[in-house]
């Protein structure tokens, strides 16, 4: 059968990218630039890798008003349609790219699509988040029984309503106060008639940064999207920071009880584009250096290091340039893989990975083959690669994996499976490696991954510089709904 949905992927299952692990959105906003919402469309485009169901662009125009445009599927398909740009006037603009991780886990409803809308009493306002609440279930309860009623069912949505019920003067106010109330993720870009404002969780956990663009501004997700249409990279918004920007410039306060930063440490492995800066680091930079910390720790004899495409390239490079071996495209990926052209019949399905990416035969055949990957999730794609490798007559085959065993699920912002399907949960390093019947498999340790980002110490058991609850178990914020619904955190012990 056909997908239910226009942009259902479910028929491609364990086919690649659905055996990793998924951030649910970027954010984008600009100020004080003529058509500010092409900017913003130029801007999603850059972060579209952050989310790539569904994507929202809301604008204002002291004539046209607030104007929204909300649909599925890609930036490039949606936004680039002069007939859409024109409904979206004004020099204030945000916008959204949604991958879920709240809510409706079956094919995304377009109320689900960010940015969502409010009309207060002193005017109108649009939020975009990227995180996930983690007491957003209790919160909806307490909201729909004082008379809200929610149009969605993503989580992001519960902050809008505190904003409602907030008795504070104006909306930057009322936003501060409603995210008083938020447990877990939140980076939020949002606008109202006159001002851009951008907040970050006390934690930090998700990114933020500020961008300079002609006489206005830009708030993004990440810095590539700055790139995109010209900005400068002014700074990152801190942990805990709000900034309200408007025709007079950028002020900043910091309205949340300060706490140490946990910077989410899977941006530096896989989320953010590795043209991105992170903490003042190149992210390129840190996956190559992730590459030879794992081939310090775990070097192997073999006739090359080829990554698994795209997410592994930095670290095999890195790994090449450490251990010697030389480095080899002996995977190719087919950049234009979107759906599938043709009726997902069963006999499409089970062609899997071989649907995106193909063995470079000639390279791999008779040489012993270091793959080096970002992670292992469910492992499912990684046994296909290993199949596919030696069905091309390679003579070993052996997997570095430029991360530690993820063996927790994220609550901040990403969609994770379930913990009894992650590998990592159920099985040790070698049963692991059996199960994925190679040669040999080895992941990089906790503490090379922190020396990698920058900490030459490595990590500080007391007190962790990142959040890295999906290796660890450590969860720096308890996650109140998942525990409510028998969630079993790690034993204090351990």
């Amino acid at each position: 059968m056909p997908p239910a949905h226009p942009f259902d992927t479910s028929y491609l299952r364990d086919s690649g990218d659905e055996d990793k692990l998924k951030e649910e959105c970027g954010v984008f906003g600009v100020v004080g630039v003529a058509d500010a919402a092409t900017f913003v469309a130029l801007g999603l485009h850059a972060l579209q890798h952050r989310g790539q169901e569904a994507g929202g662009i809301v604008s204002y125009d002291p004539e046209a008003g607030f104007q929204s445009a909300r649909r599925f599927g890609y930036v490039r398909d949606n936004f680039t349609s002069q007939d859409i740009m024109q409904t979206l006037p004004g020099e204030l603009s945000i916008g959204h790219v949604r991958y879920s991780t709240s809510g409706n886990k079956g094919p995304t409803a377009i109320r689900d699509v960010q940015p969502f809308f409010g009309e207060f009493a002193m005017g109108g306002a649009a939020i975009a988040h990227n995180g996930n609440i983690t007491n957003a279930n209790a919160l909806r309860r307490e909201l729909i029984e004082r008379g809200s009623i929610f149009q969605s069912s993503s989580d992001s949505e519960c902050i809008i309503h505190l904003m409602a019920r907030s008795l504070q003067r104006n909306i930057p106010e009322r936003m501060e106060d409603a995210l008083r109330r938020v447990e877990g993720a939140f980076s939020v870009v949002a606008m109202t008639r006159t001002k851009l404002i951008g907040v970050r969780d006390p934690l930090g956990v998700r990114p933020l940064v500020l961008g300079r663009v002609g006489d206005g501004w830009a708030l993004s997700s990440e810095t590539c999207a700055l790139d995109i249409i010209g900005a400068e990279f002014v700074r990152e918004i801190e942990p805990g920071e709000m900034v309200v920007i408007t025709e007079k410039g950028v002020e900043s306060h910091f309205p949340f009880r300060r706490v140490a930063s946990r910077f989410c440490i899977f941006e530096h492995v896989y989320f953010s584009r590795p043209d991105s800066i992170l903490g003042g680091r190149s992210v390129y930079e840190t996956r190559e250096n992730i590459g030879r910390e794992l081939a310090k720790e775990s070097p192997v004899d073999a006739d090359l290091v080829c990554p698994v495409p795209d997410s592994g390239t930095p670290a095999a490079i890195g790994f090449s340039l450490e251990s010697g071996i030389p480095y080899a495209m002996g995977i190719i990926r087919n950049q234009y893989m979107g759906r599938t052209f043709i009726e997902p019949t069963e006999q499409i399905r089970n062609m899997g990975v071989r649907l995106k990416l193909n063995v470079n035969r000639a390279l791999i055949k008779g040489k012993r083959v270091i793959l080096v990957d970002d992670s292992v999730v469910r492992g499912t794609t990684s046994r296909k690669i290993k199949e596919m490798i030696l069905d091309a007559g390679a003579a070993e085959v052996h997997f570095r994996i430029a991360s530690p065993p993820t063996a927790w699920p994220c609550f901040y912002g990403v969609d994770t499976p379930q913990r009894e399907k992650l590998l990592a949960a159920t099985m040790s390093e070698d049963e692991m490696r059996d199960h994925l019947q190679v040669d040999s498999l080895k992941f990089i340790s906790l503490d090379g991954l922190y020396r990698a980002v920058g900490e030459a110490e490595g990590r500080k058991a007391e007190c962790p510089q990142y959040c890295d609850a999906c290796f660890s178990g450590d969860y720096p914020v308890t996650p109140a709904d998942q525990v409510k619904e028998g969630f079993q955190m790690k034993p204090a012990a351990e």
